[in-house]
């Protein structure tokens, strides 16, 4: 009985905001009664402190793992909600459309040439440039949607429950339009622009795995088609991602055993004596079954998924082994050998170490050999050279296969967005005049006057043009009158493999097609 009366008064001393004295009458074993008193003051106070640092520990504690949940499910650089949010919102968000018999829409959104402006002003302002981007983006979305950063360059934007496909379109091109317009970072302008897919609920997929997939696919559509755009799902881009996917497992295949892979030459002319100054070397892939599978398929692919590497080495290694067997074979007269390099291939590959190792082990002199880049690939290393990041790999590169006595040439000049300013400085050997200025040349005054100026500036640079895509005998007239000096195109000669290139290498003029030969050669 005395214990369970302690303990009760001892309860009630731990609500009671005032001390308590407690009053005690206890019979000892010998039947005496001792009366006692106990004031319980320090005891409550310590109740009452002891209650107050477990409410305050409990607080820290909820808020700690308030801030780690933010933590484990936001982006630390822009303060969207991550791909960890998107796992719980995606499927909540589609559950709540399917109760509601109505529709949502997944925006896949990937920056255009992100890299570049890592590589030009640096990783601190590309992650200012990501943090801007992400505020436009909330801005042109409502409330209720959910803007995730996935990562790097990519976003994805949860539009819940939308009324029609037209207000998905509008919002996507109301993104697209927001992140085109000029930005300024740290005094610097800079311009970005984004590719967007979309995908919607349930047209386009009923779970996340398909409208994440179908918005990316969408996505890679807009950069397809340009970039700086957005595109809509159908089935027919799922088609199109099939074959690529089945294009890249056929051209590793086809990497791996080169029985495949061949190298045909298509001459550089020049046109006063239609004699072989150059020859371009140009892959082919024939497959077994599909037969010969166009290059404007498979580079592009090769060259997102890596395969460009290996495939630039099979070109470079094959076409010293074809001069090789030209050069034993007699009665030739050896030209150089212009050989397409992408920008990937130009930084992921060694290629002066690979260039000196072949022409040294063959007895080639480097100087042989011409590679070709593509305006918008020269430049984007131009411009790495005068950014202020440390990664110039591709600037490197150029600059040592120079010192080797490799001849560089600017391929497609006049399609891309390169600074006369830095043609000057930068010293090419050839500018290719694209085949677009070529093909209405006697016609279109535009493209005259802009042949005529390239041809004029180039003069005044020490640099050689050589025209693209020369088809027909009114091209060729013109030329030789704006004072261009080499051609390429069908009408000298088409590409042919290297045992059919005899009469590009005995030293004498070719003669031209008439306009029914070049009809059937260019149809063929």
């Amino acid at each position: 009985m005395f214990y369970l009366a302690v303990c009760a008064i001892a309860a009630l001393a731990a609500v009671a905001a005032w001390a308590i004295t407690l009053q005690l009458r206890m019979r000892k074993l010998d039947e005496r009664v001792v009366e006692a008193e106990s004031r319980h003051r320090q005891f409550i106070e310590q109740v009452e402190h002891g209650g107050m640092v477990r409410r305050k520990i409990e607080a820290q504690l909820l808020e700690k793992q308030q801030r780690l949940d933010r933590l484990a499910h936001h982006d630390q650089l822009t303060g969207l909600p991550n791909r960890l949010f998107l796992a719980v919102h995606l499927p909540a968000a589609i559950e709540e459309a399917r109760r509601k018999k109505a529709a949502l829409a997944v925006l896949f959104i990937d920056l255009d040439r992100f890299k570049h402006v890592n590589d030009t002003h640096g990783h601190e302002t590309g992650d200012k440039l990501l943090q801007s981007v992400s505020q436009r983006i909330k801005d042109a979305v409502r409330s209720e949607d959910v803007v995730v950063r996935m990562g790097g360059d990519e976003f994805v934007v949860v539009l819940n429950i939308v009324r029609s496909s037209n207000q998905v379109q509008e919002t996507a091109s109301r993104i697209t339009s927001a992140l085109a317009a000029p930005l300024e970072i740290d005094g610097k302008p800079l311009v970005t622009t984004a590719s967007v897919g979309v995908s919607m609920f349930p047209r386009d997929g009923e779970d996340v795995g398909a409208l994440l997939r179908h918005s990316d696919t969408a996505m890679y559509q807009a950069k397809d088609r340009g970039r700086n755009n957005f595109q809509v799902f159908s089935p027919v881009m799922d088609r199109q991602l099939k074959e690529r996917v089945a294009i890249e497992e056929r051209l590793r295949a086809a990497l791996e055993s080169q029985t495949q892979l061949d190298v045909h030459y298509q001459p550089l002319v020049d046109i006063e004596t239609r004699r072989v100054v150059t020859l371009e070397a140009l892959v082919r892939w024939k497959h077994p079954t599909d037969g010969y599978v166009s290059p404007t398929r498979f580079i592009p692919i090769a060259e997102e998924t890596g395969l460009i590497a290996g495939l630039g080495d099979f070109v470079i290694k094959r076409v010293i082994d074809d001069m090789v067997q030209w050069r034993k074979a007699g009665n030739t007269v050896l030209v150089p050998v212009a050989i397409n390099v992408s920008p990937g291939q130009l930084a992921r590959c060694d290629l002066r170490q690979r260039i000196a190792e072949l022409t040294q082990a063959n007895s080639i002199s480097p100087a042989m050999l011409q590679i070709e880049l593509t305006e918008g690939a020269m430049f984007d290393q131009v411009e790495a050279r005068h950014g202020s990041t440390a990664s110039e790999a591709g600037v490197d590169a150029i600059n040592d296969l120079r010192a080797l006595g490799v001849r560089i040439a600017i391929d497609d000049f006049g399609t891309g967005y390169s600074s006369l300013s830095y043609l000057k400085r930068w010293r090419v050997d050839y500018l290719k005049i694209d085949r677009s200025f070529i093909r209405d040349l006697g016609t279109d005054a535009n493209d005259h006057a802009i042949v005529g100026a390239i041809i004029a500036m180039a003069e005044h640079l020490k640099i050689k043009v050589i025209a693209e895509g020369v088809e027909g005998w009114s091209q060729l007239d013109m030329l030789r009158k704006l004072g261009c000096r080499y051609a390429q195109g069908y009408l000298f000669a088409e590409p042919a493999p290297a045992n059919k290139c005899r009469d590009f290498l005995n030293g004498r003029s070719l003669g031209l097609h008439d306009d029914t030969d070049l009809l059937k050669v260019v149809s063929a």
